[in-house]
Formats: C-alpha cells, structure tokens, sequence
C-alpha cells in the first residue's frame, strides 16, 4: 500500500473515531475527542501535502470527511 493510501486511510479512521464521538458522548466529552480528531487529521494532511502537495491534501480531506461524516 502506497503512503498515500495509508494516510488516506489514517484520515478515514480518524473521521470515523470524530463521528462515533458526535454520536455517542456527552457535549463536553465529545468536545474534546472531537478537538483532538480535527488536531489529529490536520497532521495528516500536513504528511500528505508533503507528498502531492497542499491542493491535493486538502481536497482528499476533504473527500474522506465528507464520506465518513456526510
């Protein structure tokens, strides 16, 4: 698997984990947790944007959000 894929997948579980936190926490549990998701795929794409630059990192983050958030 390339390491974009694998970063593409980190995202995808990162979304995933920010999207089970707004379905099953309280308000200020899931604040945080969420807080920390957001930290969490910012560095991803970061890696990302190093490999096929800062357009492309977002649109993918963008895309994997949208799938796993709606």
């Amino acid at each position: 698997m390339s390491e974009i894929a694998l970063l593409r997948r980190q995202i995808e579980i990162e979304c995933e984990a920010m999207r089970q936190a707004m379905k099953g926490f309280k308000i200020t549990a899931s604040h945080d947790i969420i807080n920390n998701q957001y930290n969490s795929i910012g560095g991803l794409q970061e890696q990302l944007a190093a490999i096929v630059g800062e357009q492309e990192a977002a649109k993918i983050a963008v895309e994997v959000y949208i799938q796993a958030i709606g």
